[in-house]
């Protein structure tokens, strides 16, 4: 069976991400959305467990698609699967730099690991959950930005954080 692993922070899993998923869902057996901590990332709008909950509630309607966490490092996570392939999408040349390092990184710590880029569907190219969290931080519209099943919570979320 292959494996695929959709690593990231997801905060908040956006469109762009489930694009991704959706589409390695279609060339996998099965996926494994993992939501990771970025120790870059030093303010989280969720917490681990409200990530876990949201990846879950927007990939519900995929059957191969299972949702697992990890704090340690990715390289290392992935060998509990067997020939796991990483899923990366890409949104821009620096993305691939980025990305590109990261794959250098992880074949270093597990030489069998391979990575598989997929480039972002032309709409998603400006999204982020970054921009996400921004607009929900100044109470934007997030409709088409993640999935209509999080804006009540996002936009809550948000509120809470505003006061």
């Amino acid at each position: 069976m292959k494996t695929a692993i959709c690593p990231g922070s997801f905060d908040p899993i956006t469109l762009g991400h489930l694009n991704i998923i959706r589409r390695a869902a279609a060339i996998f057996d099965q996926v494994v959305v993992c939501v990771t901590l970025n120790s870059a990332k030093t303010s989280p709008m969720f917490s681990n467990e409200e990530k876990i909950e949201m990846v879950r509630k927007a990939v519900a309607k995929y059957p191969n698609v299972t949702v697992d966490s990890c704090n340690s490092l990715l390289a290392e996570f992935v060998k509990k699967y067997e020939s796991p392939v990483l899923i990366k999408g890409l949104r821009a040349a620096s993305d691939f730099d980025y990305e590109f390092q990261m794959d250098l990184v992880n074949k270093r710590i597990n030489p069998g690991l391979e990575t598989m880029f997929l480039t972002a569907d032309q709409k998603y190219t400006f999204l982020s959950s970054s921009i996400v969290r921004e607009m929900a931080h100044y109470g934007a519209d997030l409709k088409g930005l993640v999935p209509d099943e999080l804006i009540e919570f996002i936009e809550e979320k948000a509120r809470m954080q505003r006061r």
